[in-house]
């Protein structure tokens, strides 16, 4: 029996409520990632890059004071 044979096999064996997690795995499998960041995100990583530099941007000491500042 093949691989594939053998996953079909124990596709009929997966009940109905868990079918979706199945779809969901076999479609991420079937996506190709990009290893290259989009512009977004390359523009994020030059604005914490220059906060760096600069010593600029907000701190933290912990979280009450992050979601503090989110309510704001």
């Amino acid at each position: 029996m093949s691989d594939r044979e053998r996953m079909y096999q124990l596709l009929d064996t997966v009940p109905d409520n868990k079918i979706a997690y199945i779809i969901g795995y076999i479609q991420r499998l079937t996506v190709e990632k990009s290893e290259e960041p989009n512009s977004d995100t390359l523009a994020a990583f030059a604005e914490v890059d220059e906060m760096k530099r600069t010593g600029s941007g907000q701190r933290f000491h912990d979280l009450d004071d992050l979601w503090a500042s989110l309510e704001e």
